[in-house]
C-alpha cells in the first residue's frame, strides 16, 4: 500500500476528531443491554395461522435477487433451509439474466428470472421471500413484488429486506421489524409503519419482516411450522443445529457502542493488514454453512472471503444452488484458507467460524461481526 494512502488516512483521523467524532464515541455505551422477553403465545398461534399457505396445498415459493447487489445470507439461507424441508417447490429468481451477484461475498446462478417466473407461473406464487438489496428501491423489483403481493403472495423480507418491501409500499400501517441499523432509515421512509421491538420476526397479515441477518433461520423454520406442522420444523431445526426459533429477541442488546465503533474504525484503518481468505467450494456442500461463513468472514473489516474451485463451472450445492467461483484453476495459500466446517450442522458451524475469526483477529471483532449479524450468540 503507498504511501499517500496512508497519510489520507491519519488526516482522515485528524478531521473526524476536529469534528468531535471523539466526542461522540466517548458518549457511546460501553456495554449492551440485554433482556428477552417472553411471547405471548397467543401472538405466536396468530404469526402461524396468518402464515398459512394462501394457495396451494404444496406452496410455490420464490426468492427474489437483483443481479447487481443481493444480500449473501438473505438470499442463500431461506431457499437452503425450504429446500432441505422439501414442504414447497422453491425457485431462486433475479431481475434480469445472469447471474446474482452477493454482498459481502459469493456469486450464484438464479434458476430463472422474473419474466420467466410470471411467463410460467401467472397466478403467481404463495410466498415471496425478499433479501436486502443495493439499491433498495431497484424498479423491476418493486413492481415484482407488488404485483405478486396483489396476486395474493404472502410477502417475507429478511434483515435489510424491509426497506425494499416498505419502499413496494407494502408496509405503510404494518407492525414490522428490522436489522437494528437500518431501523432509522426505515421508519424515515416508511413513517406510519409501527415497530416492534424485542421481536426477530414480525407477522402483519400477509406480510412478515425480521431482524438482521441471522434471523432467516428462526424465520423460515416459523414458516415450515406454519407449512408442514411442528414435527416438521423441529425435525429441521436438529439438521441445522437450531435449539429455539421462536420470535424473543433482546432488541438493546444490538445497538452501537463504543468497542463496536472503536474496534471497526481500528479495523478499517489498519488497511495494510487486510486479508483476502478463500474458502473451496465443493460438490454437495452445505450452502447454509457456505453463506455463513463467507458473511462472516467479509464482515471483519480485516478480511473479505474468496470462493475457489478446480474449475470455473458452478458449483452445485446440497440443495440445489450453483455457487460460481470467484477463482479457478488454482488452490488457495496455505494459512488463508478458512473453513466451512463441513463435518458440524449449521449453527453449530457459524459458532465455529465466530471462534476462528475470534483466535485471527481478537474478541472485539468477532463482536462486531456477530453485531452486524444480529446474532445473539449461545
Amino acid at each position: 500500500m503507498s504511501k499517500s494512502w496512508f497519510i489520507w488516512g491519519v488526516a482522515a483521523l485528524v478531521v473526524l476528531s476536529l469534528a468531535g467524532f471523539g466526542g461522540w464515541v466517548f458518549n457511546l455505551p460501553s456495554e449492551r443491554a440485554a433482556s428477552t422477553p417472553a411471547v405471548p403465545q397467543e401472538e405466536a398461534d396468530a404469526a402461524l395461522k396468518a402464515l398459512k399457505p394462501p394457495k396451494r396445498e404444496r406452496p410455490l415459493i420464490a426468492v427474489i435477487g437483483i443481479n447487481d447487489a443481493t444480500e449473501t445470507t438473505d438470499y442463500l439461507l431461506p431457499a437452503g433451509i425450504l429446500r432441505r424441508a422439501d414442504i414447497a417447490d422453491v425457485t431462486m429468481l433475479a431481475t434480469g439474466p445472469g447471474p446474482v451477484q452477493l454482498y459481502p461475498a459469493l456469486k450464484v446462478e438464479p434458476d430463472a428470472t422474473i419474466a420467466t417466473f410470471d411467463a410460467e407461473h401467472p397466478q403467481g406464487a404463495d410466498y415471496v421471500i425478499v433479501p436486502a438489496m443495493k439499491p433498495h428501491d431497484d424498479p423491476a423489483a418493486l413492481a415484482w413484488i407488488r404485483g405478486q403481493a396483489e396476486k395474493g403472495a404472502t410477502i417475507v423480507s429478511v434483515c435489510v429486506g424491509a426497506t425494499v418491501i416498505g419502499a413496494a409500499g407494502l408496509l405503510d400501517g404494518k407492525r414490522a421489524t428490522t436489522h437494528w441499523y437500518f431501523l432509522k432509515q426505515l421508519r424515515d421512509e416508511t413513517p406510519t409503519l409501527r415497530y416492534v421491538a424485542d421481536r426477530r420476526l414480525v407477522v402483519d397479515g400477509a406480510v412478515a419482516t425480521t431482524t438482521g441477518i441471522t434471523a432467516s433461520m428462526p424465520m423460515m423454520l416459523t414458516l415450515i411450522e406454519a407449512i408442514s406442522g411442528r414435527a416438521k420444523a423441529e425435525a429441521v431445526a436438529r439438521d441445522l443445529g437450531v435449539e429455539q426459533w421462536d420470535a424473543r429477541h433482546a432488541s438493546d442488546a444490538f445497538r452501537l457502542t463504543r468497542p463496536f465503533v472503536t474496534t471497526v474504525l481500528a479495523n478499517r484503518m489498519a488497511f495494510w493488514n487486510r486479508e483476502e481468505l478463500g474458502i473451496r467450494l465443493e460438490p454437495g456442500m452445505d450452502e447454509v454453512s457456505l453463506a455463513l461463513a463467507a458473511d462472516a468472514w467479509s464482515r471483519t473489516y480485516r478480511s473479505n472471503a474468496t470462493s475457489y474451485a478446480g474449475s470455473p463451472d458452478a458449483v452445485v450445492t446440497m440443495s440445489g444452488i450453483r455457487v460460481v467461483p470467484d477463482r479457478a484453476g488454482a488452490d488457495w495459500p496455505d494459512g488463508r484458507r478458512v473453513s466451512t466446517f463441513p463435518d458440524r450442522k449449521p449453527a453449530d458451524a457459524l459458532d465455529q467460524t465466530l471462534d476462528a475469526i475470534a483466535a485471527r483477529y481478537g474478541d472485539s471483532t468477532t463482536g462486531v461481526v456477530a453485531m452486524q449479524l444480529e446474532y445473539p450468540r449461545r
